[in-house]
C-alpha cells in the first residue's frame, strides 16, 4: 500500500474542479525570503538537502523543490483570494521541524507574507501543531483548530492564548461540528483584515486517519459560517485520504464561502 499522502488527492480534485470550470494558474516556487519569514536556515537547509528522518515524511527526489512550490502555491493563493490544491501539505511543519507528510508551513508563509491581521482557521481533522508554534504569541494572528480528539499529533487539548483548540470526538456529526466552529469565531472575534482556512478532508465520514463523521455536504455549511466572516480569505490544502471525495467537498466548501459571503451584508472584498 503506497503512502496516503499520494498524488491521487489533488489529480481527482483538480480533475473535478476543472470540469466544473474552475479556472487555474501555476504558482512559482516560495523564495528564500518567504521561508525563512517562518523557518529556520537550518530546518530549510535540511528539507532541501534530504537531511532529516520521519517515516511520515519521505525523502523523496527533488522533495525541497516540490516543497518550495506548494508554499508558492499558499502565497499565490493568498494574493488572488483563491484556494491552492497544493501537496505536501503543511500544518504539522513548524519552525525547525517537519511531520505528518508536511515540510514547509504553506499557510504559515502565505500568512507572514501577507502582513495582515489574520484569523486562520483549521477544518484538518488533525490539530495544526506546526502552526501553533508558528504563531503562539503573535499579536496579528489567531488560530483557530476544530479536530479529532486523542489522534496525531497528540496535541491541541487546550487553548493558548491567541490559540484556540476545539477538539472533537471521532465521528461527532455535522451538527456538533458546525455548532462548534460557530462557538470558536464567536471566541475569536472580529477584528481581522483576513481570513486564511487551512483546509482539510479527512473529517469525512469514511477518511481512515481523522474521521469526524461528516459528510460532503457539511463542507458547504463550514464554507458558509466562514463566509459569513465577510473577510478577504484565501485558503490552502491539508489533508485528505479519500481522493474521491475531495472534489465534490471542495466544490461544496466554495460554494459555502461564495454563499455565506454574499448574504445580506454583501461579499468580502
Amino acid at each position: 500500500m503506497g503512502h496516503p499522502e499520494g498524488p491521487a488527492r489533488v489529480r481527482m480534485l483538480q480533475h473535478h474542479l476543472a470540469r466544473l470550470g474552475y479556472p487555474f494558474v501555476e504558482p512559482r516556487p516560495a523564495t528564500d525570503a518567504d521561508l525563512l519569514s517562518v523557518h529556520t536556515p537550518d530546518h530549510i537547509r535540511r528539507v532541501e538537502g534530504g537531511d532529516f528522518h520521519d517515516p511520515d515524511c519521505p525523502r523523496y527526489p527533488n522533495i525541497g523543490f516540490y516543497a518550495r512550490l506548494a508554499a508558492g502555491g499558499a502565497v499565490l493563493a493568498a494574493q488572488r483570494h483563491g484556494f491552492s490544491i497544493l501537496r505536501p501539505p503543511g500544518h504539522h511543519a513548524g519552525p525547525s521541524f517537519l511531520g505528518g507528510f508536511c515540510y514547509y508551513n504553506n499557510l504559515a508563509i502565505a500568512v507572514r507574507r501577507s502582513g495582515k491581521r489574520t484569523l486562520i482557521v483549521d477544518i484538518d481533522g488533525h490539530h495544526g501543531n506546526g502552526t501553533e508554534a508558528v504563531f503562539h504569541g503573535d499579536q496579528a494572528v489567531t488560530y483557530v483548530s476544530l479536530h479529532r480528539i486523542y489522534n496525531y499529533p497528540g496535541t491541541g487539548h487546550e487553548s493558548r492564548g491567541n490559540c484556540l483548540n476545539y477538539p472533537l470526538p471521532a465521528r461527532c456529526g455535522r451538527a456538533l461540528y458546525v455548532e462548534t466552529l460557530e462557538q470558536a469565531l464567536a471566541a475569536a472575534g472580529s477584528t481581522y483584515d483576513e481570513l486564511a482556512i487551512s483546509v482539510g478532508f479527512d473529517t469525512y465520514r469514511e477518511d481512515p486517519l481523522a474521521s469526524l463523521g461528516l459528510d460532503v455536504d457539511a463542507f458547504y455549511d463550514i464554507g458558509y459560517v466562514l463566509g459569513e466572516l465577510k473577510l478577504s480569505t484565501f485558503a490552502v490544502l491539508e489533508g485528505g485520504y479519500i481522493p474521491e471525495i475531495m472534489g465534490p467537498a471542495a466544490d461544496a466548501l466554495l460554494h459555502g464561502l461564495s454563499e455565506g459571503a454574499s448574504g445580506p451584508d454583501g461579499p468580502a472584498a
